[in-house]
This record gives C-alpha cells, structure tokens and sequence, in this order.
C-alpha cells in the first residue's frame, strides 16, 4: 500500500537560455512549481506542476494549482492507503471539477513513489516498452523567416527528429515555407497555431498544405472541438489537437468528430498518468498517433514526459529537448541529453525518475515553500 504522509511545496525561478516567443506571449524566466512527496515508509517521489504563471494555456496556473493542491487535492490523498497509483486520479476527479494541473502534479508524484518503492523505473511502472526515444524540438516565432529558417537548420544538424515551428497571424505560410526552402522536401516539419485562428482563417491555413506538414497543431480555440472537425474537412494536413484534449472522452469526441488526426499527450494537462494511458490506450486502439510534448519543464517534469513517452503509442518525436536547450543548468543529475542521431534514452538502470535531483539547487532557488502534512 502507499500512503502518503507529507507533500513539499516549492516555487522557484529559472531563467531560460533565450526568450521563447508563441502566439499568446513571451516566456524569459520559468517559474517551476515543485513537489516533493513522502510516504508512511519513507519512500519520496518528485514531480512538476507544469502550469504557467498566467492562465495563456489553460485555465490552471501556478497560484491556483498551489491554492488547489494545499484545499483540495492534497486532502484527498494524504494520510489515505492506495494499493495502486492508477487509484489516485478516480478519487481526485468525483466532485472535484478542473483543476487538472494541480491533480497531475500530485497524482504523478505518487506514480514516482510507487516507482521507488518497488525498485522499478517510471517507464517500466507506466508500461513503457522502448529504452530510446526520438526528440523533437520547439522553435519559437522569430522577428524573420530568415531567421526561423536558420534555427530550424541548426536544430536538424543536431539531429532531431522533428522540427515544431510556433506560428501566428501574420508570422505563418512565409515563413515555414522559408523553413521548408532551407531544409528541402524531406525535413520532418510541423506547425502549432495555440490557438491564434479562427474558422474564418480556412482558406488561408489551407496554403500550408503545400508544405509537406507533419501536422498542424491546435489552430483554433482551445476548447474546440466542432469548428476543429469543420476545418480538419478542409484541409490535406492532418490536425494535432492539444488544448482541446483534457481527458479520454475528448479524445473520443476527436476520433468520433474527426476534429483532429493526431493526439499531443501532455500528462500535466490531462490530470496525470492515469489519464495519459486512458488517451494513449484508446487512440491506439482506432490507430491515432500520439506523441508528448513539452511545457518548459525542468529535469524534473521532463522525466515524467520521457518515461511517458517509452509508451508503444507514441509513435511520434516528442517535445523532450535535452536540458542545455532551455537551461544553463538543470536541476537534475545527470542532465537530459540527445544523441547525435537524435535519441534520448530511457533510464531504465534505477528505480523511480532515473535521474538524481539536486535538493541544494532546488533550495538556492527556492522562493516560497509549504509543507503539507496527514492530520
């Protein structure tokens, strides 16, 4: 059984090598959002609260997963005897609406424990099959195509697998086609809208099919599912829904729909692991490809999407960049790195995250902490 008799709250700061611009603003400085969980036994488990500090994403962010977690998730779960983490998000979910992040961030670390106490990695506890995995990257929106283009080379010298392009009203066709000029025909490209369009942009994001696309990802409103399907009819590209997927049933209105043709699993925002395998089981089933992306995670969050990602089903590079891509220094040991032929490999040598975190890093960027305990 596991029983979790404390959860450590931390935010801290991490400035990012770059800025990283998307349609709905500019990201500089991450603040990470950290939890530490502690069982009856002493087993501990860390996981990340991926919000961020503005509700541009999703309805969560780090203040009211942190208000969330300290009211009403953590009561649910400490001090409580779980024979199994998929036990976990059932109990958060009855009566309990929204909220996912926060939901995801505890439900997660009580997998990690889990982990941890049977001495078996993550990937292996989640049912992941593969020891590497392919590493897409992120590019955010640039002040030229030219400059776009220049990034997205350098990224395929490096040897991803798949290049994302962010792009905007105004910051679109010209320049993923200067992308797709530079690297030729057979580069493996994508776009991702969050959400910048409307239905009335049809015939505009149509140009894009031209472009040899993997996908385009989340071009309209992040809770849409209708006006999806209606542009999905008019467009070659098959459409990657993310935002819009927060659970196994929406991903069934998608597939029942035909609002998308592709699923971007992010487990902090579907409420965690449980609901990660629900979507990831069901789109294999009716033979949609899913894969995991990325929310500037630290180490820490990044783990969980690589131990996600080992999955049979994702069957697509994930947003799973090594850590000098976004940090000067991680706060896990050892760092998250890519082979030159684009791979990361799945810690499958120990148990629980695979990866050692730095607790004196975590304290000297500490800026606020809570410690919530089993009455």
């Amino acid at each position: 059984m596991i029983q979790i008799e404390e959860i450590v709250l931390r935010e801290l700061r991490l400035p990012l090598r770059e800025p990283f611009r998307i349609s709905s603003g500019v990201i500089t400085d991450r603040r990470i959002f950290l939890l530490q969980l502690r069982d009856a036994d002493g087993s501990t488990g860390w996981s990340e609260c991926v919000a961020f500090d503005r509700p541009i994403y999703s309805p969560d962010t780090i203040d009211t997963a942190w208000l969330a977690i300290t009211e009403w998730v953590s009561p649910r779960v400490l001090g409580h005897a779980f024979s199994h983490p998929c036990e976990v998000f059932p109990v958060l979910e009855r009566d309990f609406r929204g909220h996912l992040m926060a939901k995801a961030a505890v439900e997660m670390g009580v997998w990690v424990v889990a982990a941890e106490r049977a001495g078996t990695p993550l990937a292996r506890l989640l049912g992941g099959t593969r020891s590497q995995i392919e590493a897409g990257i992120s590019l955010g929106i640039e002040q030229s195509p030219e400059a776009l283009a220049r990034k997205a080379e350098l990224a395929l010298a490096q040897g991803y697998r798949k290049v994302k392009l962010k792009i905007e009203p105004g910051a679109d066709i010209a320049y993923v086609t200067a992308v797709r000029e530079a690297l030729g025909p057979d580069a493996p490209l994508m776009a991702d809208a969050n959400n910048a369009y409307t239905l009335a942009d049809a015939d505009h994001l149509a140009r894009l099919d031209g472009l040899g696309l993997i996908m385009i990802e989340q071009p309209l409103a992040w809770d849409d599912l209708v006006q999806h399907a209606e542009l999905q009819r008019r467009l070659a590209t098959p459409i990657c829904l993310d935002e819009s997927i927060t659970s196994r049933d929406r991903a069934h209105d998608m597939i029942t729909l035909g609002a998308g043709r592709v699923v971007n699993v992010k487990p902090g925002r579907v409420g965690g692991f449980a609901s990660s395998l629900a979507i990831h089981d069901l789109c294999r089933m009716h033979g949609v490809p899913v894969w995991c992306g990325g929310m500037l995670e630290s180490g820490i969050g990044r783990a969980a999407n690589v131990a996600l990602a080992s999955l049979p089903g994702f069957t697509k590079p994930g947003d799973v960049s090594p850590s000098a891509r976004y940090w000067a220094r991680d706060i896990v040991t050892p760092e998250w790195t890519m082979s030159a032929d684009g791979m990361v490999d799945v810690p499958l040598d120990r148990p629980g995250l695979g990866v050692d975190v730095d607790v004196g890093r975590i304290d000297d960027l500490t800026v606020r902490t809570s410690v919530l305990r089993a009455r």
